[in-house]
């Protein structure tokens, strides 16, 4: 009978307190490299911030530790699996002890809230009815929404949806959440309560959350850690107070927001002046 994992080791002392170990992790489309020679670590009960610029590689960092890429080089162990080398039974075995939030929350919209969250209990468990409806409502609770459970994704604010999605995404008890972008659109009311829910989900299930994002300021109250990706590499990483007092330029411009640095403005290109025709080049 399928069951429920509830993502608690039955002997913790046969388990490493290292969930997510990338080593050395290439990855490439083609001759274009995306990431290369990438470390990280996420240990058991962390937040984890993954930060960078837009196509700096974070998102398909998360989809090589869901199996959904295989990397150029390397090594990505979930729970001690090589992920790689996983067939499609085992990776599909693991998954279900994954939760993924996408960025924007991706319901399905033609289900009610209650049927979303009920959907991966349905599909992958062989529980009753009524304990699936009792779970559900526990997981809505959680997230502060069992009073919305019979509504309509299109009948969800921005904020709500997301909530329903970090409910659905918690359904199955997974040891490891991965966020793509969570706090991307919402109010600052919103962005509190979801940055305030990864933490305590976090330390209430005794799960590891990887949190991809670009909101520096709210990322930074709730993280253990920071990996800081440019150019394919992690060009620096530490401790929330490690990174808000870094000197490296590339770090400063991002915490700081700064218009200009190792990241520049301008795209390259000629003088203006060479440009609009009054000088030579």
């Amino acid at each position: 009978m399928s069951h429920l994992f509830l993502g608690c080791p039955a002997d913790p002392l046969l388990v490493s307190d290292a969930l997510v170990e990338i080593r050395d992790l290439s990855f490439g489309y083609g001759s274009r490299q995306i990431l290369k020679g990438i470390n990280l670590t996420a240990r058991r009960g962390q937040v984890i911030a993954i930060m960078g610029n837009s196509g700096c590689g974070k998102t398909t960092l998360l989809r090589l530790i869901g199996g959904a890429l295989r990397p150029t080089q390397g090594s990505v162990r979930v729970d001690g699996l090589e992920v790689p080398n996983l067939d499609q039974q085992a990776l599909f075995a693991l998954r279900r002890r994954m939760g993924m939030l996408f960025q924007f929350g991706a319901l399905f919209t033609d289900i009610s809230v209650f049927d979303n969250v009920a959907f991966q209990l349905r599909e992958h468990t062989d529980l009753p009815e009524s304990l699936i409806r009792d779970l559900v409502l526990m997981k809505l609770h959680a997230v502060g929404l069992r009073g919305a459970a019979d509504l309509m994704p299109s009948e969800l604010s921005g904020g709500m949806a997301r909530r329903v999605a970090l409910a659905r995404s918690i359904a199955l008890d997974p040891m490891l959440i991965m966020y793509d972008e969570p706090f991307a659109g919402l109010d600052p009311i919103s962005l509190g309560v979801t940055g305030n829910m990864i933490r305590r989900l976090t330390d209430a299930l005794g799960l590891t959350s990887l949190v991809v994002t670009h909101d520096v300021q709210e990322s930074l109250k709730i993280v253990d850690y920071v990996y800081f990706i440019s150019n394919g590499v992690i060009e620096a990483e530490g401790t929330p107070d490690e990174i808000r007092a870094s000197t490296l330029p590339f770090v400063h411009q991002f915490v700081h927001g700064e218009e200009d640095g190792p990241v520049p403005f301008h795209y390259p290109a000629p003088d203006l002046a060479v440009d609009l025709g009054v000088a030579r080049a």
